[in-house]
């Protein structure tokens, strides 16, 4: 089998932006008066014809609220027909007023190119707004942005910033993507025990990247005391929720028999979990275990099949085992 202890937490897999969900008014937001109220109740309770009757009444008097919901049915298509140019318009004129979900909204349309022209320098621009007046999910993709050098020049420290900043609002996401730079030592100064801490506080928050990464981390004994029956924990509720890396970490361990009985056959069925999503490390250890009937029947068709497969998505190794066999 190949060596133990390839062990990955694929910190870039994180690191991808995801759209914020659009945001209405917030309940925490003063509302515009009696008739805006009435309109949300409307929408609220799907009742769309009135509530986009109200709504356009109040959005050209120049409600901001009312400009941010009703942009809101235009981008869902809620009772009028879907259209993103009137939704880009319609928030303009609340983020133009300083309304921070409208301005969020319109940064999620010019990162996405949906009713505008696609441009990050301009998703960056909005999403800067909506940060400053407080919005946690434009405090969380400006930080990727920086991280990432889109929008602009890439500066790993005001990353840092905004990212802490909504780490400790308990956005997990934001957790793992700051542990990431702590790991590393970029934007802050490296603090594996930190890192720890926040991925701690994600995995609780039930997710599967901070779940994975700290298997790794128990397993090197790096920011916590070493500890491969921890390790092992992680990796399995990382794997449970379909997270390939971590279902070839605990594959590995069965294999081995670290943290975990050894068992060949838990191992090939991990591997085959992650191999099926296109994992070429999972695709490569699964031809192996058939090449050599280990925790399945040896079956030298399904052995080529899958180092074929490991071999067309780049792993090194997987041609060399497909020629010998």
């Amino acid at each position: 089998m190949s060596g133990f202890g390839r062990w990955r937490y694929r910190s870039w897999a994180v690191a991808l932006a995801v759209a914020p969900v659009l945001v209405l008014a917030g309940a925490n937001q003063a509302l515009a008066g009696a008739g805006f109220d009435e309109a949300r109740i409307a929408y609220e309770q799907w009742d769309y014809k009135l509530a986009n009757r109200l709504l356009s009444d109040l959005a050209a008097a120049g409600d901001s609220d009312a400009q941010n919901l009703i942009a809101v049915m235009y981008e869902n298509g809620e009772g009028i027909a879907r259209d993103l140019t009137k939704a880009a318009s319609w928030y303009e004129q609340a983020a133009l007023q300083g309304h921070g979900e409208a301005q969020l909204n319109l940064g999620v349309l010019f990162e996405n190119g949906e009713g505008v022209a696609q441009s990050d320098e301009r998703a960056a621009y909005w999403y800067l707004k909506a940060a400053e007046n407080g919005e946690m999910l434009a405090q969380y993709s400006l930080g990727l942005m920086y991280r990432q050098g889109r929008g602009g020049p890439k500066d790993d420290q005001l990353a840092a910033y905004w990212l802490t900043l909504v780490s400790d609002r308990g956005y997990a996401v934001a957790q793992v993507n700051l542990a990431i730079m702590y790991l590393r030592g970029e934007g802050v100064e490296r603090d594996a025990g930190k890192a720890a801490e926040l991925l701690t506080q994600a995995s609780d928050r039930g997710h599967p990247v901070a779940q994975n990464v700290l298997g790794v981390m128990y397993i090197d004994g790096e920011g916590v005391a070493q500890d491969e029956t921890r390790a092992a924990g992680f990796f399995k509720q990382a794997a449970a929720q379909g997270l390939s890396g971590a279902q070839v970490n605990l594959a590995h361990m069965y294999e081995a028999g670290r943290g975990v009985k050894q068992s060949y056959p838990d191992a090939a069925t991990w591997f085959a979990k992650a191999a099926k999503q296109g994992d070429p490390e999972a695709q490569y250890n699964l031809g192996l275990m058939y090449r050599d009937g280990l925790g399945v029947t040896q079956n030298k068709t399904e052995s080529r099949r899958w180092l074929r497969k490991a071999a067309n998505n780049g792993h090194g190794e997987a041609k060399q085992a497909l020629d010998e066999l």
